[in-house]
């Protein structure tokens, strides 16, 4: 059996790195508080002797007082940039960096992106100042040895060791990817550098997975290769700008493959096309992209990551199955910053509605047309089509794949449907077909997605 050593003593690369690392404190200014919120609950036999003693120290309880925060960071050149993490400085009034000497600057924000957490500062020094530099976080493996740097808990410099423990890790944010480890993360690390053995930075220390605030050993770092590319446009432009395809998408799964007769469950697949760079270039609600500039599309957050990496203004060729035959289709990427915010103008025109709605029930579901009551009760606009939910039956697979009263239905078979026929018709037709499913395009509240239903026997 192979046996893997480790190195004698990390100290000559946490003394060879250490002099990069900062410490941040932030000072903010906050609304005094009436009553002693937060310390005991409201009600509490206690809260009165809390009240009083926040009195007998603070005075006038409700003196906007300053407030204090700290976190970690590292300096990334000679010339005081410093990256951290945005929620280390969000909302501060002043910031002080601390340097490994004991040395103290203060520095200036010169932009954020909330969406990765990062944020770039710069302090003003006549000498060059030690840094460090940002290494390719894809080449990472489970298993290699990793080093966090940083202000636990307000401690002071602190090196903690580990290994990655996995990669391409999403919390929550629509450009994740993190490197997560078991090095000794705790509050306070946060903005502070992982480190590979080489003394690279291939991760910021940004979250821990925790039951009680301390380290367990699941330690979140935004990998430097996401980094890298927001510090760039932070420093160039002051805050970021991403690409943006201007699709609403979700993922392509085995049945909803079925329903679009795809030999696998991958792409992601179009919901909705609102004003924007892919509806002017031709791209369709029902479309399936395959590969987005001439690489395969294997899920939707790979395609967020990778449309939001491109250029501004870049011209991409996007690969689309439509209608059971594949096709490319150029399109001139907008600004994401831009459209974020706005409201999608999708729209459909509708037919002509029967007199007397019919309601039929289906694959668990109780439909009706819409009508202008139902519409507006509904909140739908008022030259939507399709039909609304009335019932689903608990016990059906409609139930179990989120169907609820109030959706409407607007597609089925990629065919748009305006009464019970219409459906009864797409139903037939993926029989005839020889399908097992049919695709529902499904909007709530706006929102569309597709869910594919096995078909009646």
């Amino acid at each position: 059996m192979a046996t893997f050593a480790k190195p004698e003593s990390l100290a000559p690369l946490a003394e060879q790195i250490s002099p990069s690392v900062v410490n941040i404190t932030t000072s903010t200014m906050v609304e005094g508080r009436t009553g002693p919120q937060g310390m005991v609950p409201e009600g509490s036999p206690f809260e009165d002797f809390f009240r009083e003693f926040q009195d007998r120290n603070n005075g006038d309880g409700n003196r906007p007082r300053r407030s204090s925060a700290l976190g970690s960071g590292f300096v990334i050149s000679e010339d005081g940039f410093v990256v951290t993490n945005n929620h280390v400085i969000d909302g501060a009034d002043e910031i002080t960096i601390e340097f490994f000497s004991g040395e103290e600057l203060k520095a200036e924000v010169i932009g954020t992106d909330p969406n990765t957490d990062i944020a770039l500062l710069k302090v003003e020094t006549d000498e060059p100042l030690p840094f460090v530099t940002f290494g390719d976080s894809n080449t990472a493996r489970v298993g290699d040895w990793v080093i966090a740097m940083g202000n636990p808990l307000g401690q002071g410099f602190s090196v903690s060791a580990g290994i990655v423990s996995a990669r391409n890790r999403a919390l929550s944010g629509t450009y994740d990817d993190y490197i997560q480890t078991d090095a000794a993360i705790n509050r306070g690390n946060s903005g502070g550098p992982l480190f590979n053995m080489d003394g690279n930075v291939i991760g910021v220390n940004t979250a821990i997975l925790s039951p009680n605030g301390g380290s367990i050993g699941i330690g979140f770092s935004m990998a430097s290769n996401v980094v890298t590319r927001v510090v760039d446009q932070l420093k160039e432009f002051g805050e970021t700008r991403r690409g943006w395809l201007g699709v609403r998408i979700q993922d392509v799964t085995e049945d909803i493959a079925e329903g679009l007769g795809l030999e696998e469950a991958k792409g992601a697949l179009i919901t909705d096309v609102p004003e924007g760079p892919a509806k002017e270039a031709g791209l369709e609600t029902g479309d399936v992209i395959l590969s987005f500039d001439g690489v395969d599309v294997a899920d939707t957050r790979g395609l967020v990551r990778q449309v939001g990496n491109s250029a501004v203004g870049a011209t991409v060729r996007v690969t689309v199955q439509r209608d059971g035959k594949s096709q490319t289709i150029k399109v001139v990427l907008g600004r994401r910053e831009e459209a974020d915010g706005a409201i999608p103008a999708a729209q459909q025109n509708a037919p002509d509605e029967p007199e007397a709605p019919a309601t039929a029930t289906m694959m668990g579901l109780t439909l009706t047309p819409l009508t202008d009551a139902i519409r507006e009760e509904l909140g739908a606009d008022a030259d939507m089509s399709g039909l609304a939910v009335t019932e689903v039956d608990e016990a059906s697979e409609a139930f179990e794949k989120g169907l609820r009263v109030g959706d409407i239905i607007t597609e089925a078979g990629q065919q748009k449907v305006a009464s019970i026929s219409d459906l009864e018709g797409r139903v037939k037709a993926a029989k005839d077909a020889g399908r097992k499913s049919l695709l529902l395009l499904v909007r709530r509240a706006g929102d569309p997605r597709f869910v594919a239903l096995t078909l009646p026997e």
